[in-house]
């Protein structure tokens, strides 16, 4: 295999990656847990703003019960580093949400998430967001 047909097929697979996070993004914002427990891997776990943890079944489950509820969130642009069947992702976004009936307003984030693929399907494990300066 030349070296092209290398650098060709990692370039779809960071965009497979970035594509599964924003897939990913959209199904938390819509409430959508079927498809998001898809997009996580079962050991997953969340770093949240405030230092927290929470495992997938945590997460969605406060998703699925609308103690977190998402209102807004758009990443800007994914930048991705690939290495095998990892990835790293981060990310700064726009989000908007309420936690336990509290409102947070729309403000700035970064990201790191790492990603493994599973047969074809790229899955997060872990996840860590904290809040951006303006």
């Amino acid at each position: 295999m030349t070296v092209d047909r290398l650098l060709v097929g990692e370039d779809r697979e960071v965009e497979l990656v970035r594509s599964t996070e924003r897939e990913r993004l959209r199904a938390l914002v819509i409430g959508d847990v079927q498809r998001a427990a898809q997009l996580h891997t079962d050991d997953f776990q969340l770093i949240n703003p405030l230092g927290g943890a929470l495992s997938k079944e945590q997460y969605l489950g406060g998703i699925s019960t609308g103690q977190i509820r998402y209102l807004y969130w758009e990443p800007d642009n994914i930048a991705v580093r690939l290495y095998g069947e990892v990835a790293v992702i981060r990310y700064r976004s726009q989000l908007e949400i309420v936690v336990q009936g509290h409102h947070i307003p729309r403000q700035g984030y970064w990201h790191t998430d790492l990603y493994e693929r599973h047969g074809t399907q790229w899955q997060v494990v872990w996840s860590h967001a904290t809040t951006a300066d303006s």
